[in-house]
């Protein structure tokens, strides 16, 4: 489906090459201060032609609010955002007439729908995501204004290049702590706060680039001052929330939470984080962090981070032997303007999927509260 959320609810709309995408989002409070001027740099960082380790499609992506706010503050009613596709070259795309483009959509769609968008990847494309960015944005400044929450993204591997995120390493936990966005941006086009890595994740993807192919990565985040209590037990756990928001995305093909994988290989001796009392908050927290900031399905007040992995783009301009529609062999080399690595721009798209979980989360908890306050007889 196209929409995401219970009370903060988004729907997007539009395709990669028609004349606009956009979204609507459901659930603000009135009274806040909006204005594109809050949506408009996460989109910025998402935008496509930024450097030459991304697609040439030069989009510049400016949001326009269309409904939803007046002079400058939330109504209460649904926010209608717009970005107006320019760049957008449906003509690249006419040999996907006749053949599928190997591990893309383009099959599945038509055998599913019984069509498909006739340029680039209709809904499948990760044009797409705009409209999740921009309601991204706009639960970014929900959860600032209400706990100072801090979500921070950045890319940890590309191809067989990784930095370290071992979760019982001192320097890594050190990382979440402190990293910023803006640490993350001035490392360049790669997004590696890893300047013993950067470098080689960049020629990595240049080598990938000029041979006409891709490359995939991994993109990690962090989540600081998160309320405690968020996340709906039984199958509505805030670490499965958080997964289905990012496999939800265009070239997504894992999620580590916590200690992930890593965690199975430690005893249970080793992997319990034992609780502590904190002078300063006044309450307890833990030692170690291998939860990764949720037990039981609920944020315990800990950083939250996990990893998502995003596979090398199927769509490269390298000729590949496959079969047309009605099954006679051929050779496909796909047109259009394309990533050579989509993990660096995927950054921002993490940060604001995982505010959309964290804001929907927040107020079913509040509103939980809300109604435990009304009929408490004690």
């Amino acid at each position: 489906m196209s929409s995401f959320g219970t009370l903060f609810r988004v729907t997007t709309y539009g395709e990669s090459h028609c004349k606009s995408v956009g979204c609507i989002v459901d659930g603000v409070p009135p009274g806040m201060k909006l204005t594109e001027d809050d949506i408009q740099p996460q989109l910025t960082r998402r935008r496509p032609g930024q450097s030459k380790l991304s697609t040439p499609r030069n989009e510049k992506d400016r949001v326009e609010i269309q409904s939803g706010t007046e002079n400058g503050y939330t109504l209460g009613s649904p926010i209608g955002m717009i970005v107006r596709n320019e760049d957008h070259r449906p003509h690249d795309y006419s040999e996907t007439d006749l053949y599928p483009r190997p591990s893309h959509a383009d099959w599945t769609y038509i055998q599913k729908y019984g069509r498909k968008s006739a340029s680039g990847g209709g809904r499948s494309s990760a044009r797409e995501t705009i409209g999740r960015v921009a309601a991204g944005a706009v639960a970014e400044k929900i959860l600032r204004l209400a706990n100072g929450v801090e979500i921070v993204a950045f890319v940890s591997s590309i191809g067989p290049v990784s930095m370290n995120r071992d979760p019982q390493s001192p320097e890594f936990q050190q990382l979440l702590k402190t990293i910023t966005r803006e640490q993350v941006d001035d490392a360049g086009p790669i997004r590696c706060p890893d300047s013993s890595v950067s470098d080689q994740m960049t020629k990595v993807i240049e080598q990938y680039r000029d041979a006409k192919d891709s490359i995939g990565g991994v993109v990690t985040c962090v989540v600081r001052n998160c309320p405690i209590g968020l996340g709906e037990p039984c199958f509505d756990k805030l670490e499965a929330q958080l997964a289905h928001a990012m496999l939800s995305l265009p070239a997504t093909k894992g999620f580590e939470f916590g200690s992930g994988f890593a965690g199975t290989a430690i005893p249970g001796s080793q992997h319990n984080d034992p609780f502590v009392f904190d002078e300063a908050s006044q309450r307890l927290k833990t030692k170690t962090n291998n939860s990764g900031g949720v037990q039981g399905g609920i944020s315990n007040g800990e950083d939250i981070y996990f990893s998502v992995a995003f596979k090398s783009a199927a769509t490269i301009s390298q000729e590949q032997p496959t079969a047309s529609y009605d099954g006679a062999d051929g050779v496909l080399a796909a047109r259009g303007r394309h990533d050579p690595s989509v993990t660096p721009r995927a950054v921002p798209i993490v940060e604001t999927m995982t505010a959309l979980v964290l804001a929907d989360l927040l107020m079913v908890q509040k509103a939980r509260e809300s109604m435990s306050a009304l009929v408490r007889e004690d």
